[in-house]
């Protein structure tokens, strides 16, 4: 990839996307479509959900471009708008299971796992086949590195259900990569 100015996003400048132009647009989309359907398939069950969510990003980043100011990474910034999205839709889906947090399970996850040895499409498919509150907490946690306290934060939830949700969609995954012949 191209090393990127604060004003350039590879190819494209800022101020020639910021002033609508539908060629520059059209290119933002071809390079970042693929990773922003990528982010946006680790938050839905579907290809066909996770479609609509690029389209609807896009539709946002175009939006606030403005709000954009040079500083730090472009894409970065975009992926932001993409989990924000992602996160808007599953709540307007109800999504997290909320399962009390005395209901006296008692979950011990192993830190170390057998996740490294699978192939990364069959372990995709193991985290699309989690719940949407599994999934979403899963997603936030080890894949995007939120912190429990900012997940709670962001999804209205308390930090403790964060981390029964993450636990319990911890040992899905266990049990599934069990399944496979892979001890978790």
């Amino acid at each position: 990839m191209k090393s990127q100015c604060p004003d350039t996003v590879y190819p494209i400048q800022i101020e020639i996307l910021r002033s609508g132009n539908p060629r520059a647009q059209h290119k933002l989309y071809e390079i970042f479509a693929p990773k922003m359907l990528s982010l946006c398939m680790r938050y839905t069950s579907s290809k066909e959900e996770a479609e609509d969510l690029v389209q609807e990003g896009f539709i946002k980043v175009f939006k606030y471009l403005h709000q954009y100011s040079g500083q730090g990474n472009f894409e970065g910034w975009m992926r932001r708008i993409f989990i924000n999205t992602a996160i808007e839709y599953l709540r307007k889906r109800i999504f997290v299971e909320r399962l009390g947090d005395s209901d006296g399970l008692e979950i011990k996850v192993s830190e170390s796992s057998g996740y490294d040895c699978l192939a990364h499409a069959d372990l995709q498919k193991m985290i699309m086949n989690l719940s949407d509150g599994y999934r979403t907490i899963f997603n936030m946690y080890v894949v995007e590195g939120f912190s429990h306290r900012e997940i709670a934060k962001i999804l209205n939830i308390t930090e403790s259900t964060s981390k029964s949700q993450l636990s319990r969609a911890k040992i899905i995954l266990q049990k599934s990569l069990s399944k496979v012949g892979i001890a978790a």
